[in-house]
């Protein structure tokens, strides 16, 4: 009988809806639900465009897999689409519970492994001990490396990213219930604000979840309203994405620093944030408080998991001096699905409890 049940099986269905089948992961805690097969065909002759047709006519299928009651309000997933640029591996859109990101980097290192695992990707040559893969993001190509053997996946991967920067330092913002707060925003494939939890009564690894969710979301909303997000390049890239708390450890030490990022709708992420580390080493490096090539980790708030980044090299984002940073972490795989719908549910399209 359990022999019988294991056997891959659909539930009873809508056989006009095909089910959505999917290999879960985590990175660091933080969650990636990776689309195999059930996705209706995204048109459009770049990945943005593709990102703008799923948004205006395929949302549903985000609902569905990142809302209860297949998933949860802080899920994550990643719709694997062919990409125009020539290099690349493959093309990807990050999903969340408010819509659509324009990089994920805990999601790029766990689709490092993905590709590598599951075919993507050319098998590396007999020996070798590492395997790239070229992913097209929305903010542009990301290089992952991920550590194999037998060409297969093991260990960590790490990825460089498109040219970080620091958008603006030492903005004044009005924060209702804080009063002026000084924030700096950056971006690493997003924009993110960065303040210290402690310049709005809290602490970053003490405080409730619920009381940092609260504080960084005000902060999110504040610098949304009175400062206007700008990017050089695309106007796609153009919006704040969260805020990330930090424990105001910018000088650098060995020890790791710890932050929390809230982004989307008030979704946290379990892992110390892949573009977000990115975008707190280059805010550091414009600041000199680091140097190039000199590793510092950072922990989340979370679930004290830990990831390292490093500046390996000068770059320009427009007129903007960037870096590329090398961000390292270990992703695993948590099992697989098939979703289904059946077309009398009222509720087949997710919903979330707030």
């Amino acid at each position: 009988m359990e022999s019988a049940l294991a056997v891959a099986r659909l539930p009873p269905h809508d056989p006009g809806t095909p089910a959505l089948a999917v290999v879960d992961m985590h990175t660091g805690g933080e969650p990636l639900r990776v689309v195999l097969a059930g996705c209706p065909e995204l048109v459009g002759p770049t990945l943005l465009a593709k990102r703008r047709y799923m948004r205006q006519h395929l949302d549903h299928v985000r609902r569905r897999l990142m809302f209860e009651p297949r998933g949860h309000r802080d899920m994550y997933g990643a719709v694997l689409v062919p990409s125009e640029l020539p290099d690349a591996h493959l093309g990807v859109l990050f999903l969340h519970n408010e819509g659509y990101s324009s990089m994920c980097g805990h999601a790029v290192l766990a689709l490092g492994r993905f590709a590598l695992d599951f075919g993507l990707v050319p098998a590396p040559p007999a020996g070798a001990r590492e395997a790239r893969v070229n992913i097209h993001c929305p903010c542009g190509l990301v290089a992952a490396f991920v550590e194999c053997e037998g060409g297969r996946s093991r260990g960590p991967v790490r990825f460089h990213s498109v040219p970080a920067f620091a958008l603006a330092t030492d903005v004044l913002v009005d924060v209702p219930g804080h009063g002026k707060v000084v924030v700096d925003i950056a971006y690493g494939g997003a924009f993110y604000a960065f303040v210290s939890a402690e310049k709005l009564g809290l602490d970053v690894c003490s405080s409730k979840t619920r009381d940092l969710v609260d504080a960084a979301s005000a902060v999110t909303e504040a610098v949304k309203v009175q400062f206007k997000i700008n990017h050089p390049e695309s106007e796609d890239l153009a919006f704040l994405y969260g805020t990330i708390l930090t424990d105001g450890r910018d000088v650098y030490t060995e020890e790791p620093t710890t932050n929390i990022c809230v982004f989307a709708d008030e979704q946290v992420d379990r892992s110390p944030t892949g573009s977000g580390v990115t975008a707190r080493i280059a805010l550091q490096y414009h600041k000199g408080l680091l140097e190039l090539n000199q590793t510092r980790a950072f922990k989340s708030s979370a679930t004290g998991s830990v990831f390292t980044g490093k500046a390996v090299r000068e770059a320009k984002c427009g007129d903007f001096k960037a870096v590329i940073v090398e961000v390292s972490g270990q992703a695993h795989y948590t099992g697989t699905a098939s979703f289904t719908v059946e077309d009398d549910d009222p509720l087949r399209d997710g919903f979330l409890l707030k």
